[in-house]
């Protein structure tokens, strides 16, 4: 294989390091806001302060270059995918907060974690884009790692009906409908067209943000007892979870336009390694023999999903 081909084949794989990376940053901001306006307002930050970080993105890429790039074609079908990926974003959150609800939240979880597995399900069937037999492997043997990260306690572990519970669904629910708007963004770019990834990436993140922000916005300014007045006081650690949202999705959405959903949300994992290092690293505790084996059977599949194209 050439080198410069499969430099420019093989992009994709620090834009997701650096989504990952963002991302961990994002959620570091965000459990504080979480603590000072609770949850919902917490995620409006996400959208609503991002926006004008993807706002600003996209007109860098229209300003800077002699020739400014073609505006892309905005089809139904376009639509639809980013209106689709942008809906079940914010269920996946909605799943995940009922499941933080109950007592054995450690299941939902778990079950949660599932969520690459159902990506490479629902992209087979909606985009047609089969993985290989490797990607196939590196995602069993990543979703293996991650799953004995997040193991409930022993107690949970042997209980049929904590498998079988409410939170244990709502933790199924949270993984396919992560998977599903990573399918609908994915969607997105193959429909959209756009001159460059970078573009792709730009256009889907505002336009997704924008339905999502006046979407939870509102649900936000009516079903809450404050509304969004807690949102302005706390503006400065706002812009810090909007910006990094932003990067984050700017990234995601970049790899989308590179790569297949699968692929790119396997190697996406990689953050709950940046997470868990840095929680361990923070708390200055050593690891478990299962973390230990769970943290390594990650890394062999976030090292075969980027040797897939080799």
């Amino acid at each position: 294989m050439d080198v410069s081909s499969f430099a420019a084949g093989s992009l994709w794989v620090p834009v997701v390091l650096f989504a990952a990376l963002a991302q961990t940053a994002r959620n570091t901001a965000q459990r504080t806001l979480t603590t000072e306006l609770g949850t919902l307002p917490a995620t409006l930050v996400r959208f609503l302060y991002g926006l004008p970080f993807a706002a600003a993105w996209l007109a860098l890429l229209y300003g800077v270059p002699a020739q400014a790039p073609a505006v892309p074609h905005f089809s139904g079908a376009y639509l639809g995918w980013i209106a689709l990926g942008a809906f079940f974003q914010v269920m996946a959150t909605a799943a995940l907060l009922l499941a933080m609800k109950e007592r054995n939240f450690a299941v939902a979880v778990t079950l949660s974690k599932t969520e690459v597995l159902q990506v490479a399900l629902f992209a087979s069937v909606f985009l047609h884009e089969l993985p290989t037999a490797l990607a196939l492997a590196a995602m069993v043997i990543a979703t293996l790692g991650v799953l004995m990260l997040s193991l409930p306690p022993r107690g949970q572990l042997l209980s049929a009906a904590a498998w079988l519970s409410r939170p244990a669904l709502y933790g199924l629910a949270c993984g396919a409908c992560f998977a599903i708007a990573t399918v609908g963004f994915r969607g997105a770019a193959l429909a959209l067209g756009a001159e460059t990834p970078w573009l792709s990436g730009a256009w889907g993140v505002l336009i997704a943000q924008a339905l999502q922000t006046v979407g939870l916005g509102a649900w936000v300014a009516c079903r809450t007892e404050r509304g969004l007045a807690p949102l302005w006081p706390a503006w400065r650690l706002s812009l810090v979870a909007g910006s990094m949202g932003a990067a984050a999705s700017l990234a995601w959405f970049t790899a989308y336009a590179m790569q297949g959903a699968g692929p790119v949300r396997t190697l996406g994992m990689v953050e709950v390694v940046f997470s868990y290092l840095v929680s361990r690293r923070l708390l200055s505790e050593s690891f478990s023999r299962p973390e230990k084996i769970g943290m390594g059977l990650m890394l062999v599949g976030l090292v075969l999903i980027c040797l897939q194209g080799v």
